[in-house]
């Protein structure tokens, strides 16, 4: 089993900057990668960011590209999300999330909440216009 807390979530300004992070406990040696994905209220989870284990190779959603950094510190197992130029359209409750090594390399399903065996339990991230 694999543990996830969340922290660093708050109330910002828009064009502020916020920075979570994932703390992660327990049978951490057989993961493959880490996200970060949102909830926003009345619409679905949708991914924001990914990292392989080995912090060699990141992703993201578009509508984040240039603003979120996705970056992660082996010796702590903290994955953390660097938030700039923060938008009111930011805001959610941001959710961490790891997924197993099944041996089969990087797949888009990582981008779909179905991609993920393990859940923090969410940190809220309100911008204000």
């Amino acid at each position: 089993q694999v543990q996830l807390v969340e922290s660093g979530g708050g109330l910002v300004q828009a064009g502020g900057s916020l920075r979570l992070s994932c703390a992660a406990s327990g049978r951490t040696f057989s993961m493959y990668a880490m996200a970060w994905f949102r909830q926003a209220p009345g619409k679905e989870r949708e991914f924001v960011a990914a990292i392989e284990w080995n912090g060699a190779t990141t992703y993201y959603t578009d509508s984040v590209k240039g603003r979120f950094t996705i970056s992660r510190d082996k010796a702590k197992d903290t994955t953390y999300l660097q938030m700039n130029s923060l938008k009111p359209e930011d805001t959610a409750v941001y959710y961490c999330a790891a997924v197993k090594d099944y041996g089969l390399g990087y797949s888009t399903v990582f981008h779909t909440t179905s991609g993920y065996n393990y859940w923090g339990q969410g940190t809220q991230v309100t911008v204000s216009s």
